[in-house]
């Protein structure tokens, strides 16, 4: 067993969650540098306050862009929806430029992948790379038919990216009591995941944050309550690392050249959880790959 997967197993279950002011990510220079948010869009003061944590954050930590895990509009999507539900809490962000990358969640209306400001190019599953060696996959679970797994195992396999981080709505692997894991989904993802070495899995959908303990190899994280909160909906499984289901909140994410550090703030601008998460060897992978859960 490598030493990373040692300092893995040391590090899940242990790592504490410090006062805001003094958790710190490393905010390198060269990192890749992004925040989350999750089942945002209800325009309730509940979403105004994560936001206005969310933009006192980047004085610190300079993130470069947002990454929407769905449901981006609740109950609508005419031009007043996104106005309240989106333009208005993060104008302080999109006047500075902040560009903010969206998936379809399934209270979202498929035409917002027209909308500019959510970066989607009028697609509803795509990729972008924001620097060399580190490549996003946007997906729509809401529709997982053949072409969408057939354009993903086509970008994967040509990405040759060292990191490779994936994110959509409903999430592979979970702990909610409303919800939980979405099997079917897993079915038809993980196999591609695995075979190409995704690192990384962002989802929403579930009203809670939930670290789930890696699953052959592969991170998974669940941020979906940047709007909503459903109180206690986290049950005891042997899938949690950590989780926050008391609060709202967003996350804070930095991609170094070996580790994915992290943190995770509350509407209250508590840090719930945080750490550092090494990137597993493309050898790693394939051992993990196989490991039975």
């Amino acid at each position: 067993m490598s030493r990373a997967i040692v300092a893995l197993a040391l590090f899940v279950g242990t790592m504490a969650a410090p006062a805001a002011q003094d958790a710190a990510l490393p905010n390198k220079s060269d990192a890749v540098k992004f925040a989350i948010i999750g089942d945002s869009g209800t325009g309730a003061p509940a979403q105004y306050k994560v936001a206005e944590q969310l933009i006192a954050s980047r004085a610190k930590f300079p993130y470069e862009f947002v990454l929407m895990m769905g449901d981006n509009l609740y109950s609508g999507s005419a031009q007043k929806d996104y106005q309240k539900k989106f333009e208005l809490p993060y104008k302080t962000l999109l006047d500075s430029g902040m560009k903010f990358y969206a998936t379809l969640g399934n209270h979202d209306n498929t035409n917002e992948k027209l909308y500019k400001p959510f970066n989607m190019n009028g697609e509803r599953f795509y990729t972008f790379r924001p620097k060399p060696g580190v490549r996003f996959f946007a997906l729509d679970s809401n529709y997982m038919d053949k072409s969408q797994l057939d354009w993903l195992e086509k970008e994967l396999a040509a990405s040759g990216s060292d990191w490779k981080i994936a994110f959509f709505h409903h999430p592979l692997y979970s702990s909610g009591g409303t919800h939980g894991s979405d099997t079917k989904l897993r079915e038809e993802l993980e196999p591609l995941f695995l075979k190409y070495g995704v690192d990384a899995v962002f989802s929403g959908h579930e009203h809670f944050y939930e670290r789930i303990k890696p699953q052959k190899g592969i991170y998974y994280f669940i941020s979906g309550g940047a709007g909503k909160l459903r109180d206690g909906d986290v049950e005891k499984t042997n899938l949690t690392a950590k989780a926050f289901d008391s609060g709202y909140h967003f996350m804070l994410v930095e991609l170094g050249k070996d580790a994915l550090n992290f943190q995770v703030i509350s509407d209250q601008g508590k840090v719930v959880d945080s750490g550092a998460l090494p990137r597993f060897s493309d050898a790693d992978k394939k051992k993990l790959s196989t490991l039975s859960q």
